[in-house]
């Protein structure tokens, strides 16, 4: 690890934080918008998801915007939206037009989702291509905690009916911040060769600290060589079924497990169990507390029990966690224990799930399809977030334990498909586990 390399990273993964943090903020904001804009459940719900309807956009298209004009330049364009959405729902004089600032801010999550990992994963040294692309994920936790965070500091400011846009203005900051440090590092080696300029390629590999600069550029211009020896082909063929397969499962699995209904809506679930606003407040603060040191925990393993391991083992956590979160709402008896069972599940889907997705999907695809892969799993990833943010409130105004019971079985089916299918990509070169699916 050095300097240059290390830096690279963190400005790769700094889109991670402002993903975290407009995750995270809307819970603190929801019902003071109910109240404002008079929302039901499903203007809740539509509020909430149009966010990620402008995810799934930013997914399915900075790919090819990714590959066109390379992974930096793409994240620039990704700031500016999140720039534009910070200011537009701090200063939204309507709830159409908090819509349209949040439809923005979507954008750039979705975009950022997809380069930033990849961004960073071909940068990357293989030994440390776990940790690093899992630094982004780390970054989306630290965001999350964040948000959280100013939204407790902020509702004990007593600022009446201006407490929402104060907590969606916090974000301007960061996403300024974003946007200048992304003029400060290299451009992908593996994207410059193919736009032929070698001499600069070598030169990042240096920088990046590669051990034979030379050789490993060597390798890539072979790869790149061998993708030009053939036509463009369609991601969406048969011998690309088990990357794909695996890409999308593990980004529906995701949201799946209910996390981001808990992110969301948090403030509201722990509200129902009984919690004052300002506690439920501080409990959302305790579980991105959880939520990183989890994800810490999960990325000092990654590259050493593997993947694989780690999502069979999340997934068990996480099976025990929701069913104890789905008896205490079914009895509606020792609500005390709601806490322990959702700082049970945040750990064990953060050390799994949460430290694991974003490194697979970015290994997976050989590099001739690799951006068009990760649009493909990010937006599995999206659009199930979407739908499940849109019919959360609805479902649990009738019952809090229904959507707990659905997430237990899921996660029961996560692991068994984890077992049966999903292979080990762990200390492997991208060219190598491109070799292992026979795609090279």
């Amino acid at each position: 690890m050095n300097r240059y390399l290390f830096k690279a990273t963190m400005v790769g993964a700094l889109g991670g934080l402002l993903f975290g943090f407009d995750t995270a903020v809307i819970a603190g904001t929801t019902q003071q918008l109910s109240q404002i804009f008079h929302l039901t459940p499903w203007t809740l719900g539509l509020t909430v998801s149009i966010g990620l309807a402008g995810t799934i956009l930013g997914a399915m298209t900075s790919g090819v915007l990714g590959q066109k004009i390379g992974g930096r330049e793409a994240l620039r364009i990704m700031a500016s939206l999140y720039l534009i959405s910070a200011l537009g729902c701090a200063f939204a004089w309507s709830w159409n037009a908090l819509m349209v600032a949040r439809f923005i801010g979507g954008w750039g999550i979705g975009g950022s989702s997809v380069l930033g990992p990849v961004y960073i994963a071909e940068l990357a040294p293989p030994k440390w291509r776990g940790r690093l692309v899992g630094l982004f994920q780390i970054n989306i936790v630290v965001g999350v905690l964040l948000a959280y965070l100013s939204n407790y500091i902020l509702v004990l400011q007593n600022l009446g009916t201006a407490q929402w846009r104060w907590q969606f203005g916090v974000a301007i900051v960061p996403s300024a911040l974003f946007l200048w440090m992304l003029y400060g590092i290299p451009r992908s080696s593996r994207w410059l060769v193919t736009t032929n300029q070698t001499d600069e390629a070598l030169e990042v590999l240096r920088l990046m600290g590669s051990p034979d600069c030379a050789a490993e550029l060597q390798e890539i211009v072979a790869s790149v060589h061998l993708e030009r020896g053939v036509k463009p082909e369609p991601l969406f063929q048969r011998k690309y079924a088990l990357p794909l397969f695996l890409a999308v499962s593990i980004g529906m699995f995701n949201q799946l497990s209910g996390i981001n209904a808990l992110l969301y809506y948090s403030n509201s679930i722990f509200a129902s169990a009984g919690f004052s606003s300002n506690s439920a407040a501080l409990q959302t603060v305790g579980v991105g507390l959880m939520n990183l040191l989890g994800t810490l925990f999960g990325m000092s393993l990654i590259d050493k029990l593997g993947r694989k391991s780690l999502m069979l083992i999340g997934s068990a956590g996480m099976v025990v966690a929701l069913s104890g979160v789905s008896w205490v709402f079914f009895t509606q008896t020792h609500q005390r224990l709601l806490m322990g069972c959702f700082m049970l599940f945040i750990f064990f889907f953060s050390i799994s799930q949460g430290s694991v997705i974003w490194v697979y999907i970015s290994e997976v695809f050989p590099s001739r399809v690799r951006s068009k892969g990760q649009s493909v799993g990010s937006s599995s990833h999206w659009i199930m977030n979407a739908l499940l943010a849109g019919v959360f409130p609805y479902i649990a105004s009738r019952s809090h334990a229904l959507p707990f019971v659905f997430f237990a079985l899921m996660m029961a089916l996560q692991f068994l498909v984890v077992l049966l299918v999903y292979p080990e990509t762990k200390q492997r070169s991208l060219e190598q586990i491109q070799s292992r699916f026979g795609l090279g």
